[in-house]
């Protein structure tokens, strides 16, 4: 029952056609603020980016060995969102939409643009109380994880095992080397008030199917309760270092309708920190799941998953100097299965300069090296070499 029910090469690239640029959600983008009025706001931000890329493959067997150019986009798609508030009596109401937009060819897509609604939702706060959010955004599993990572603007992994290469959607930064993919879903979640640096998150999100028997039209997963997903962040500060540290986890159980196929129940945690000292950055996090994509929380795919193990972890590093920012990273996942149906361990390394022309565009060249390593099969190794230079124009 652990066999993908579709091609993994044309998965992953249309699952993550427009994913990722969680930093939306916590922005530091210059908004333009279109109203502003009668305690109502209303605003847009946008983040534009294209990369000239040029990858070297080496994959088993030889008959994929290739080296490829692309002018494509880099780790967070191209974007515009907008975003509402209005204060009435002792509540304020908010809400964000935002769209997502691949700028990248393909033999298939011609000029398709793969226009994606990834935050649809809308937020009640109280100084009191916190924050009830309802809609679709990205989950809390493996959030800051991904949030912080150093390499998000960058360009990052794009296996061809995996589709990336020659697919219409993003790179895949470090999903899948250190942290799976925090997917966007449907949910009720609640944040309560920063507590002295310390913050709450819970929320039922909508459940995914992981038992469904592709080779089958007479059963039906279910899941009886939704996903709980949950996560703690504390903020501090310690000698003149500012930490920000933060744990996250989800659960979810999935049975079928036909006895003869096993209930899987999915559970993961996931954890970090980042400190930062003047012109220095360290970040390190990792994650342990059971029953889980090590690519995306939310099993995009519908990959028939067991209840096994898969973990990773992120090491990263930065260091700006007037203009300029150079980062390096390396990130790691041991999956016993659930990916790409057999166990195999992926790796990738990366360097990477950013430099700042002003406040809203930045230059951005990277080197990357992914590899993927089968454990009981060859068949799935690869390693690929990735140059990328590109710019990104943030609002």
């Amino acid at each position: 029952m652990h066999n993908n029910k579709k091609a993994v090469s044309t998965l992953l690239p249309v699952a993550l056609a427009g994913a990722v640029a969680l930093s939306a959600s916590q922005s530091a983008l210059a908004e333009i603020v279109l109203y502003d009025q009668d305690d109502t706001r209303f605003s847009t931000d946008g983040y534009f980016n294209t990369f000239y890329v040029h990858s070297d493959v080496d994959r088993a067997g030889e008959q994929f060995d290739r080296k490829q150019s692309r002018v494509k986009m880099g780790f967070l798609p191209n974007y515009i969102g907008f975003n509402f508030s209005k204060q009435v009596e002792d509540l304020k109401l908010g809400g964000r939409s935002s769209f997502w937009v691949t700028i990248n060819d393909s033999d298939t897509n011609g000029t398709e643009t793969g226009i994606d609604v990834r935050q649809f939702y809308a937020t009640v706060s109280n100084d009191a109380w916190g924050e009830v959010l309802f809609g679709k955004d990205f989950g809390l599993f493996a959030r800051s994880n991904i949030l912080l990572d150093e390499m998000l603007t960058g360009y990052g992994q794009v296996s061809d095992t995996l589709g990336l290469v020659d697919g219409g959607g993003v790179s895949f930064g470090n999903i899948g080397t250190g942290y799976p993919y925090p997917f966007p879903t449907s949910q009720v979640t609640y944040r309560s008030p920063v507590m002295s640096g310390l913050r709450i998150a819970v929320g039922i999100m909508d459940p995914v199917d992981t038992t469904e028997d592709s080779s089958s039209t007479l059963d039906k997963a279910y899941q009886e309760e939704p996903r709980l997903e949950a996560e703690v962040t504390y903020q501090f500060e310690l000698g003149g270092t500012q930490f920000y540290t933060w744990i996250n986890a989800m659960q979810q159980n999935s049975d079928n309708t036909d006895s003869s196929i096993e209930d899987v129940t999915s559970k993961g945690l996931g954890y970090g920190v980042q400190a930062k000292m003047g012109s220095f950055s360290l970040t390190a996090s990792g994650f342990q799941a059971e029953g889980i994509n090590p690519f995306f929380t939310n099993n995009a795919g519908e990959a028939l998953l067991r209840e096994v193990d898969s973990d990773g972890y992120l090491l990263q590093g930065s260091y700006r100097f007037g203009k300029n920012r150079i980062a390096l990273s390396y990130g790691k996942t041991k999956d016993d299965g659930n990916g790409l149906g057999t166990a195999a361990d992926y790796e990738t390394r990366g360097i990477a300069l950013f430099h700042d022309i002003n406040d809203n565009l930045k230059l951005v060249a990277e080197l990357n090296e992914f590899e993927i390593a089968g454990r009981s099969t060859n068949a799935v190794d690869e390693e690929t070499r990735t140059f990328a230079v590109g710019a990104a124009l943030s609002f």
